[in-house]
């Protein structure tokens, strides 16, 4: 069969070959980057488990800090005791609870992005 000169050659494509998901298949971090209704809701319990954990960080300061003031009032002459307890009682405790709260918000952070990136 003779080809006709007047003829053009036509690229035919179509879609990828990779195989896909069903359509209705969404991964949480497309449903985030859409921001979607579902997407919302993955951002929000992220940001509720970082406030619960602030908020016990605050209850239990405010328990330790709180009732200072009193215990002070109730000793007036113990100056030497009140500078021990503010300078180094209180020390340890506030940095073991800045550190319980720091390694709180990472696991927090880790068992987000562990639901987002579908692990």
């Amino acid at each position: 069969m003779p080809q006709d000169p007047t003829e053009r050659r036509v690229t035919v494509t179509g879609p990828p070959r990779r195989t896909r998901r069903a359509s209705g298949y969404y991964r949480p971090r497309t449903e985030i980057d859409e921001q979607t209704t579902l997407g919302h809701t993955y951002v929000r319990s992220l940001m509720r488990s970082q406030l619960r954990a602030a908020l016990t960080v605050f209850a239990v300061l405010g328990l330790l800090v709180g009732p200072l003031p009193l215990l002070f009032a109730t000793m007036p002459d113990a100056r030497r005791l009140q500078w021990a307890v503010l300078g180094f009682g209180l020390y340890a405790p506030l940095v073991l609870l800045a550190r319980w709260y720091v390694r709180r918000a990472e696991r927090n952070e880790r068992d987000f992005v562990r639901l987002v990136e579908d692990r």
